[in-house]
C-alpha cells in the first residue's frame, strides 16, 4: 500500500461522517451541479442576447468553472477528510477569511434554498393552482430534511434519481433534434436544420455589450457547480471518486450545455425565439407532445427539488464546520457542531431547514419580499468573491509544505489560476452593467467590504 493509500485509509477511519457517497453518486451528483434549472427555463433569454455566440460564452465559462474545480479537487486530494472546500480558506488564508466565507457562504445558500423552495411552489401549482404556497413549500421542505437527516446514502440515491430526470429530458431534446434535422422537418419557424445555427453568424449580433451581459446569465447557469467539493468527506475512495468527477465536467458542458443549445437553434433559428418560454416547451410542442409544457414542468419541479435537496446538504454540512472553526454561544446551544447517530449533522441541518422554511412567509409579511428579492440578487455576487478566495487559497496551498506533488494538480496553475480569478472579476463587473442585477451588484459589494473588514477585525492577530 503506498504512502497516499495508508494516508488516505487513516482519513477514513478518523472522519465524524460516514463515506456512504458511492462512484455512481458522486458521478451523477457532479452532472447534476453542472446541470441548473436556468438552462430549461432560461436558455431563450441568453440565445436572444448574442445569437449563436452564446455556445462561446457557455464553452468559455465552463472552461473557467472547469478549471476552479481543479483547483478545489487538488486540495481535495490532498485532504479529502474536509467537510467543504471553504476550510481550505480557513486554513491558507486565515480565519478571518474563512469566517467571512463560511457565514457568507451559508447565508447565500439560505436564499438560494429559499428561492428554490418557492419556484417549487410555482411548479406544483401548475397542477394544483388552489394549493396554497405556504404547504407545498412546507411539505417539500420536510420531506427533503427527511431525506437529509436518515442518512448520507438515502440523500445519494434521491440526488442520483432527480439528476437522471434532467439528463434524460436532454437527452430526449437532442435526440428530437437529431430527428428533425435529419428529417428535414418543417416547423412555423421554417425546415429545422443545422445552416439555421450559423446562418449570418456574427459574433456580437445585438452589439458588445449584449454579447458580455450574457456572461452573467451564463456564469450563474453554473452555479453550484462546486457542490461535489462538499460530498468529498463522505465519499468512499475519495481519491478516485473526485479526480474522475472533476475531468469528466468538460465532457458534460459540451454534451449538455453545447448539445442543447446547438439543438434549439437548429429548429428553431435564434432571432425567432420566443424569450418567455422555455426552449425545451417549443421544442417538444414543434415535435407533436403536446403535454410538453407539463413535461418540462415536471422536469423543473424536480430540477429545483434537486436544488433544494442539496442546499439543504450543503448548508448542513457547512453550519457543522463554522460550528467546529468558529463557534458561537448560540450554535452551541443548538448542537450545530454534533452528529447524530446515522452520522449526519441533524441539528446544523434542522437550523438551516427552519431558515429556509421562513420562505414560506415572506410574501404575507409587508415588505419583506423587496428585501429578500435585494437580498437573494446581493448573494449572487458573493457567491463569484468566495470563489475568487478559493482560487487565493489555491495559491497559498501551491506554496505551502503540505502541497502533494504526486497529487491531483490543476495544470499550469501559475497562469491559470490568476486568470480564472480574473475572470471572475469580470463576472462581478457585468453584474454592474444589466438593470436588472446592478443593485444586487452593489448589494454584494457593500456585503464583501463591510461583511470582509469584520471578519478581519474580528480575528485580527
Amino acid at each position: 500500500m503506498s504512502e497516499n493509500e495508508l494516508k488516505n485509509n487513516e482519513k477514513t477511519e478518523k472522519n465524524g461522517m460516514k463515506r456512504g457517497l458511492q462512484n455512481r453518486h458522486v458521478q451523477i451528483i457532479a452532472i447534476a451541479g453542472t446541470i441548473g434549472t436556468g438552462l430549461f427555463l432560461g436558455a431563450g433569454r441568453s440565445i436572444s442576447l448574442t445569437g449563436p455566440s452564446i455556445i462561446l460564452i457557455y464553452m468559455l465559462t465552463g472552461l473557467f468553472m472547469y478549471l476552479m474545480m481543479r483547483a478545489i479537487g487538488e486540495m481535495l486530494y490532498y485532504d479529502p477528510d474536509q467537510h467543504t472546500f471553504i476550510n481550505f480558506i480557513t486554513k491558507y488564508l486565515g480565519t478571518g477569511w474563512g469566517y467571512f466565507s463560511g457565514w457568507s457562504y451559508w447565508i447565500s445558500l439560505i436564499f438560494i434554498g429559499m428561492a428554490e423552495i418557492t419556484a417549487v411552489a410555482q411548479y406544483v401549482q401548475y397542477w394544483f393552482p388552489d394549493w396554497p404556497a405556504w404547504m407545498i413549500q412546507l411539505v417539500f421542505l420536510a420531506l427533503l430534511s427527511l431525506v437529509n437527516l436518515i442518512a448520507v446514502r438515502v440523500f445519494g440515491e434521491v440526488e442520483f434519481w432527480f439528476a437522471m430526470i434532467k439528463i434524460v429530458a436532454i437527452i430526449a431534446l437532442i435526440a428530437t433534434a437529431v430527428f428533425m434535422v435529419l428529417t428535414g422537418f418543417k416547423t412555423p419557424h421554417g425546415v429545422a436544420s443545422l445552416g439555421n445555427i450559423g446562418r449570418g453568424f456574427q459574433l456580437f449580433p445585438n452589439g458588445f455589450v449584449s454579447f458580455v451581459m450574457a456572461f452573467q446569465m451564463v456564469f450563474f447557469a453554473y452555479q453550484a457547480i462546486e457542490f461535489i467539493g462538499i460530498t468529498t468527506s463522505e465519499t468512499a475512495n475519495p481519491r478516485a471518486v473526485l479526480p474522475k468527477a472533476i475531468k469528466e465536467i468538460p465532457l458534460r458542458i459540451v454534451l449538455f450545455y453545447g448539445g442543447s443549445l446547438l439543438a434549439i437553434m437548429a429548429i428553431i433559428p435564434w432571432e425567432k425565439l420566443a424569450t418567455a418560454d422555455s426552449p425545451f416547451v417549443i421544442v417538444f410542442q414543434l415535435a407533436g407532445l403536446k403535454w410538453a409544457a407539463a413535461l418540462i414542468n415536471f422536469v423543473v419541479l424536480t430540477s429545483a427539488a434537486s436544488a433544494l435537496n442539496s442546499t439543504l446538504y450543503s448548508t448542513g454540512r457547512h453550519l457543522y464546520q463554522i460550528a467546529h472553526d468558529t463557534p458561537n454561544p448560540f450554535l452551541e446551544k443548538i448542537g450545530a457542531g454534533k452528529l447524530s447517530r446515522q452520522n449526519v449533522p441533524q441539528n446544523a441541518i434542522l437550523a438551516s431547514a427552519t431558515t429556509i422554511a421562513f420562505a414560506a412567509f415572506i410574501k404575507i409579511l409587508p415588505g419583506v419580499s423587496d428585501s429578500f428579492a435585494l437580498i437573494t440578487a446581493s448573494s449572487s455576487g458573493v457567491y463569484i468573491a468566495i470563489y475568487g478566495l478559493t482560487m487565493l487559497a489555491h495559491l497559498k496551498y501551491r506554496k505551502s509544505p503540505d502541497f502533494m506533488a504526486d497529487g491531483y494538480l490543476m495544470p499550469a496553475y501559475k497562469f491559470l489560476n490568476p486568470l480564472t480569478m480574473l475572470f471572475f472579476a469580470f463576472v462581478f463587473v457585468t453584474l454592474f452593467l444589466q438593470e436588472s442585477t446592478v443593485v444586487g451588484a452593489i448589494g454584494s459589494a457593500v456585503w464583501i467590504v463591510v461583511f470582509g473588514l469584520y471578519s478581519q477585525f474580528k480575528f485580527r492577530k
